[in-house]
């Protein structure tokens, strides 16, 4: 089992947790260039802005957290494995009790279209996951997870390692170094993220 305080200790030091598929053995990650969103310079694209206009999807926090962890667990269409082991579920549910992690949840027609989850410590929000069952539900849920983040004052919205789906959504990669300094400033910070 995952300890909570080596959990957060890790953060604080620029790792995070990921399970072996195949085996499902933790190992910690620190990659030597980060995946961030800029707060300052986020834009929605015009698909969800349209969307958010149409006004087809609510968007919660906390509502539905182990429905959002659970969805984020599922395989993906292409994969028939996850990263998101029992062990990570059982670790970032006992950190949700504690107030520490947080789900953001998109609603279509009173069902749970899609969301995230992360971990709020300081001005840093550590994102871990999201996934959706409709089409744009978590890049909604995302739009709106930004937009509270900037209203909060927060300074660092990590996103971990680089993908396409994160390179759309305004991701950029830093360096190792930079990400420290960023993480450093952001800890410093005391917001209370709902």
């Amino acid at each position: 089992m995952i300890r909570i305080e080596e959990l957060l200790r890790a953060y604080r030091q620029g790792f995070f947790p990921m399970s072996d598929p195949l085996d499902g053995k933790i190992f910690w990650c620190q990659p030597h260039k980060r995946a961030v969103v800029p707060l300052d310079t986020y834009s929605p694209s015009h698909e969800v802005l349209r969307l958010i206009r149409k006004n087809e999807f609510m968007v919660t926090f906390d509502q539905d957290f182990y429905g959002v962890i659970r969805g984020c667990a599922a395989p993906r269409k292409s994969d028939h494995e996850t990263w998101i082991s029992s062990e990570i579920i059982e670790a970032y549910s006992a950190l949700h009790q504690l107030g520490l992690v947080h789900s953001v949840e998109s609603w279509y027609q009173g069902e749970l279209a899609g969301g995230l989850y992360g971990m709020a410590m300081g001005g840093a929000f550590f994102g871990e996951s999201m996934f959706f069952r409709r089409s744009c539900a978590s890049r909604i849920a995302f739009d709106r997870l930004v937009f509270h983040l900037k209203e909060k004052g927060y300074l660092l919205l990590d996103a971990q390692i680089m993908n396409p789906h994160l390179r759309k959504l305004g991701a950029v990669e830093i360096a190792h170094e930079e990400y420290m300094e960023q993480l450093d400033q952001a800890l410093q910070k005391k917001i209370v993220f709902l």
